[in-house]
């Protein structure tokens, strides 16, 4: 199937990591798994697991508010918690936490009225399923994998009955998300701890699209997802085809006590700006507490990118990957129909900005924003060698607090020298 069209265009997505785990602020399914805190101990924080104050409609206005244009929520993680009231398996907030209701349906319908696009994670693992650790990864990545008793079976004791079980209960609760909530993305998880075969993913994909032929699978469905995710840090070089970065914001996925290493709204903007000036979209992470509330500070550094895209809506929507490293000293991106570069300025502008390799002659430079015109003049050039094109440094007035963005209007689609220069 060919990748969803709104995809590419969405630019912001909001993680949110939910579930028991905000109670004591441990880290999510691996605090047990790692054996940090006794798995008994991680398993009691259902009883504090209320949801008091959850309101999917305040986290949808939120996200919808910060220019966000898809959002994605742990439906279940590693410890095999889901929050909706599934038919397969016992585990999950409705019939084992205070909360007592599925903590979907909310969330789905409060998404699509503010026209976002509704992700679900799933993770294929399940460390607290009594026929998950039944067989081993074929060619395991890690002695991590094939050692830790929550993921793998013992030495000798494979059962492939429990596994094919454990398969039907994975296969029946991704078919309820489907099913239910018509999810327009599902993010996948857990993929590294058996093979491609052994998850048989070309079989699920194939129940997933059957039940909406429109969901986007992401590449932890390995040969069958649609597009790349890489975690928590910019790649030097972009994926190829469709990609998301998806980051946190302080340095945890789940709302941890202890964390408050968050990130400040000018680094936000630095790493949104390097994503989608190669072509990515930014899946920003938040971890709300146990009540359901999104911590203040994660809010204020939303609503920061949020002010900062709505100031330059223009270049960030309808855009895609900008110009190739070394034209540009920053991120750039480029208007669809290829007629306007927007080059981002991380630091204060002085004298001049320059931009090289640019053949297509330029018709207006302006600061995005105010729109205030900048002049502009090519220097030096030798036959088919371009100048290079130098643009007016902005007045303090026009420069942007965290990142200021410039419009250079092209007299036709943009026409680039890679070459080596004259001999």
């Amino acid at each position: 199937m060919p990748m969803q069209p709104w995809f590419s265009d969405a630019k912001l997505g909001i993680f949110i990591h939910y579930g028991i785990y905000a109670v004591d602020g441990v880290p999510e399914s691996w605090s047990f798994y790692s054996g940090k805190v006794p798995h008994e101990q991680y398993m009691r924080q259902l009883d504090g697991f209320t949801a008091s104050k959850y309101d999917p409609k305040a986290w949808a206005e939120l996200f919808a508010r910060v220019g966000a244009r898809y959002a994605v929520l742990t439906a279940r993680h590693h410890d095999g918690v889901a929050l909706w009231d599934t038919a397969h398996g016992d585990l999950n907030v409705v019939r084992h936490t205070p909360a007592g209701r599925d903590l979907l349906s909310g969330y789905a319908e409060a998404l699509r009225e503010h026209g976002l696009k509704v992700g679900l994670y799933y993770s294929h693992s399940d460390w607290n399923h009594p026929d998950y650790a039944s067989t081993v990864h074929t060619d395991p990545p890690n002695e991590e994998v094939v050692g830790n008793r929550y993921a793998s079976a013992a030495p000798g004791k494979e059962d492939p009955e429990a596994w094919a079980r454990f398969l039907a209960y994975r296969n029946a609760q991704v078919g309820e998300l489907v099913e239910r909530f018509c999810p327009d993305l599902l993010w996948f998880d857990g993929e590294w701890e058996r093979s491609e075969q052994q998850w048989k993913m070309r079989e699920l994909s194939e129940e997933i699209l059957a039940g909406n032929p429109d969901t986007v699978l992401n590449a932890r469905m390995l040969s069958y997802g649609d597009y790349a995710t890489p975690e928590q840090g910019v790649p030097l070089r972009a994926p190829d085809g469709p990609w998301e970065l998806c980051l946190t914001v302080n340095d945890s996925w789940g709302y941890q006590h202890h964390d408050n290493n968050h990130k400040s709204v000018r680094q936000l903007v630095r790493y949104f700006t390097e994503t989608i000036g190669t072509g990515g979209n930014l899946l920003l992470d938040v971890g709300p507490m146990e009540d359901g509330t999104i911590p203040a500070e994660q809010v204020e550094r939303l609503e920061g990118l949020g002010r900062w895209i709505d100031r330059h809506r223009g270049a960030v929507y309808g855009t895609v990957a900008g110009l190739p490293a070394g034209h540009h000293y920053g991120p750039s991106t480029l208007s669809a129909d290829r007629r306007t570069l927007y080059l981002i300025c991380f630091d204060t502008p002085r004298e001049s900005i320059a931009l090289r390799g640019l053949r297509t002659p330029v018709k207006r430079v302006s600061v995005v924003g105010p729109g205030t015109g900048l002049g502009h003049r090519i220097i030096g050039g030798l036959g088919e060698v371009p100048g290079v094109l130098w643009i007016d440094a902005p007045t303090d007035a026009d420069v942007d607090e965290y990142a200021t963005v410039l419009a250079v209007e092209l007299d036709g689609e943009l026409d680039l020298y890679r070459g080596t220069g004259r001999d």
